[in-house]
């Protein structure tokens, strides 16, 4: 199955070329009395755009936003682009998604999609690959020509027009015979616009677009590049021999009397005599003035389309970047609330239960670990933290911590969102404090789930109520125990596991799931509402009662919601410890 937001990437990527070759477009008609060799970079750069998206070039823009202090806010206008230059949405609606998935599940139309790609991939490949072979035959059987040139100079028996072949190591090949068929000044005109092609590097740039060609062969602008490309190639070697001193006349009437007597090159990328429209080119030769240097404005319009190309990508990534990381844990570090009193006592109980609360500037952990402290203060699961000895996990504490509010500020009174935020930093300074605990943070390709729509469709109803923002920022604090009351900020960790959730969204969802299976979880389902449901299931760590017994979390997913997860790999935030001791008991 093809993922949603893998063909929503391709869509975007196909329509974020498109308009770029529109703008080269209309970038070469705003040229057209300027050199053609402007127009030929133009085209090449609208051809290239096809191997570079834009998300890549996002992506190094959020790799320096981690440079910055913080996230730079988004102006509206930017969010309008974003919106234009991926009208794709990797999120549709709902009933979509749920079409789609079917139709992946059900069908086998992206695999016969995929099919008919390769097959068309490999027919172009072919395709150039036999008559690069006839041009490769024709090079062998060849003799070097006694002629002073740039480049070797090759003489063949083979009825092809004079052309350059090789794109690093390119020599110049003749036919038998055509000095004698050519009056001197004629071939000297012929064999400059050969020599033109070397050291335009001509070869290359064609090679480059042909493999755009072979991978992006359904699309029509592709085809229709390359044919301006091949145009404006000849026209800027026409232009530059008739700059060399070569008379149209002669010149013209080389070309004519060339491909009178000699057959076309097969092989887009070996630049020859012949090429684009000949009458038209003759034409153009015969009576066009000398093409217009490009000015300042024009060469200002140029760069600053360039740079736009460019940077506008990497502009957008800076502004989705997240704060950096070293700084952010700086700052924080700098300006982190503490608890006033605070215990940590060794628990040698041997049990499972995990005892959580959190609430008023009181935070208890009976029974907890090293790593769950982590895991709850710095917002990961157990696979993005790295760094450290088993101890973390083995040695059990219970911990008691409470901040005095005597001294608060009389002020409006914290939210319990506001709260959850508080606690979680005074956590973090818990851990700094008493475990010595240092670290940094990671971007690192691990396992991950992608929580997606099912192959029936979602079964989720949606919340009359709005989210309560007052909730604490933690996701164990919706957890319930066995019997169906509610425990907010305490779960068991083994026994039937159950979870109720009330107008909240997947989002919020999918970290609920990323705890429980330790294992970041993605929301890639394109619902966006809130809702309400209760999700049963047996975990898998320890052995459930008889009367406990159940689905696993996957199957109750698909059974109880109509949502699965996907086991895939991504960039994950990870936590890796530098350095942490055992505390001292007190």
């Amino acid at each position: 199955m093809i993922p949603v937001y893998v063909t929503s990437t391709l869509a975007n990527h196909l329509w974020q070329s498109t308009v770029i070759a529109g703008v080269a477009g209309l970038l070469a008609l705003a040229l057209r009395n300027n050199h053609a060799r402007a127009r030929h970079w133009l085209w090449l750069a609208a051809s290239m755009k096809f191997l570079v998206p834009f998300a890549l070039l996002a992506a190094v823009g959020g790799r320096l936003g981690w440079l910055t202090s913080g996230r730079v806010a988004r102006p509206e206008l930017s969010l309008v682009i974003e919106q234009i230059g991926q009208p794709f949405s990797q999120s549709p609606a709902p009933e979509a998604v749920a079409r789609t998935v079917l139709a992946h599940e059900a069908g086998l139309l992206p695999g016969l999609l995929v099919a008919v790609w390769a097959c068309g991939l490999v027919a172009v490949a072919f395709s150039w690959w036999r008559r690069w072979r006839r041009i490769r035959a024709a090079v062998r059987e060849a003799a070097p020509a006694a002629i002073e040139a740039e480049v070797p100079v090759l003489s063949s028996p083979a009825m092809l027009e004079p052309g350059v072949f090789g794109v690093f190591r390119p020599v110049l090949l003749l036919p038998d015979g055509i000095a004698d068929r050519l009056a001197p000044a004629q071939f000297d005109a012929i064999l400059a616009h050969e020599l033109c092609h070397v050291r335009r590097r001509d070869n290359l740039a064609a090679a480059l677009h042909m493999a755009v060609e072979a991978i992006f062969w359904f699309h029509p602008l592709v085809w229709w590049i390359g044919a301006r490309l091949v145009e404006e190639r000849e026209r800027a070697c026409d232009e530059e021999v008739l700059q060399l001193g070569s008379r149209p006349e002669v010149y013209a009437e080389s070309i004519l009397k060339t491909c009178q007597f000699y057959l076309e090159s097969p092989l887009a990328c070996m630049s020859g005599i012949a090429g684009s429209d000949l009458k038209k080119r003759v034409t153009r030769i015969m009576t066009q003035r000398a093409a217009n240097s490009l000015g300042f404005g024009r060469k200002l319009l140029l760069a600053a389309a360039g740079v736009a190309a460019v940077a506008g990508p990497i502009v957008f990534g800076l502004m989705d970047a997240p704060p950096s990381r070293a700084q952010s844990d700086a700052v924080i570090g700098a300006a982190r609330p503490a608890f006033d009193v605070a215990s940590i006592k060794p628990n040698h109980s041997g049990t499972n239960l995990l005892r959580l609360v959190a609430d008023d500037g009181r935070f208890i952990a009976d029974n907890t670990t090293l790593k769950f402290l982590l895991a709850y203060a710095y917002h990961v699961n157990d696979s993005q933290i790295s760094g450290a000895s088993g101890w973390i996990e083995s040695e059990h504490y219970d911990i008691e911590a409470k901040r005095d509010d005597s001294a608060a500020d009389a002020g409006r009174k914290p939210s319990r969102y506001e709260q959850g935020v508080q606690l979680t930093l005074m956590v973090q300074s818990l851990l700094a404090d008493r475990f010595k605990l240092t670290l940094h943070r990671e971007t690192r390709d691990l396992p991950i789930y992608a929580l997606v729509v099912a192959k029936n469709g979602p079964k989720l109803r949606e919340s009359p109520m709005q989210p309560d923002d007052e909730a604490p920022p933690n996701p164990t604090a919706v957890m319930v125990g066995p019997n169906g009351a509610q425990v907010r900020h305490s779960f068991r960790m083994n026994g039937s596991g159950n979870l109720t959730v009330s107008a909240q969204d997947l989002d919020k969802f999918a970290e609920l799931l990323a705890h429980q299976l330790r294992r970041p979880v993605v929301n890639r389902t394109g619902l966006k509402g809130n809702y309400d449901f209760t999700l049963q299931w047996t975990p898998d760590e320890a052995a459930p009662p008889p009367e406990a017994s159940g689905p696993s979390i996957f199957t109750a997913l698909q059974e109880q919601l109509g949502l699965k997860l996907e086991s895939q790999k991504g960039p994950v935030d990870t936590v890796v410890i530098d350095h942490v001791e055992k505390p001292s008991e007190n």
